[in-house]
């Protein structure tokens, strides 16, 4: 079955921005959860996937629409890979979580008494159910860099100002919005997603 239209399963407009842009291939009218329904999933999921899932079933039998829904963190190898699936959690706001992995890292510096391992990744999964159907499909999108010493722009959201993508000398909140469309680990879990529904011949 085609459909005309889908819900961003957020109330996270900055990245229903970029979903729309993102998921513009696939023709269909990409609403904003926001304008349509007030939800608060809890993501007790272990994975992005899982989360992003948890979102995607939960908004769409709530609105009878196709619902695609995103979940995502930064990988920071001299922390083992946090804050993960956390990173939206460790602050309450994106200013506070830039400060709070600077200084997860400055302590690790102190700890080991040598500069911390900045290397990195931007992982992203997104989920798009069909309440009608019961079809889901799931896709994950992974860009690897590394962690500045400082933020860097004004651009972007999240940790976007302290990431540097491999290859960039701009960390995303500086890079131009269409590199960032085309290299981010959202953008390779969209492009994977539109794939995937025009193999599947749900797109018109």
């Amino acid at each position: 079955m085609r459909h005309e239209a889908l819900i961003f399963a957020s109330g996270n407009r900055n990245k229903y921005v970029e979903m729309q842009e993102l998921l513009a291939p696939t023709g269909m009218r990409i609403l904003f959860g926001g304008d349509v329904k007030s939800m608060d999933v809890e993501e007790t999921g272990s994975t992005y996937a899982g989360n992003a899932l948890l979102k995607a079933r939960a908004w769409a039998h709530a609105t009878g629409l196709p619902a695609v829904a995103d979940d995502s963190g930064v990988e920071v190898r001299a922390l083992n890979g946090a804050p993960g699936i956390f990173s939206a959690r460790v602050a309450a706001t994106d200013a506070l979580r830039n400060e709070w992995l600077l200084e997860q890292l400055a302590r690790k510096s102190a700890e080991t008494r040598g500069p911390a391992d900045r290397a990195a990744r931007y992982v992203a999964a997104l989920a798009l159910c069909f309440p009608e159907e019961g079809e889901i499909i799931i896709c994950e999108g992974i860009c690897r860099g590394s962690i500045l010493n400082a933020p860097r722009g004004a651009g972007g959201f999240g940790y976007d100002p302290l990431f540097l993508p491999d290859g960039q000398d701009k960390s995303f909140g500086e890079l131009d919005r269409s590199v960032k469309q085309r290299i981010s680990h959202r953008a390779i879990a969209s492009f994977r997603l539109v794939n995937m529904l025009l193999r599947r011949g749900m797109l018109q």
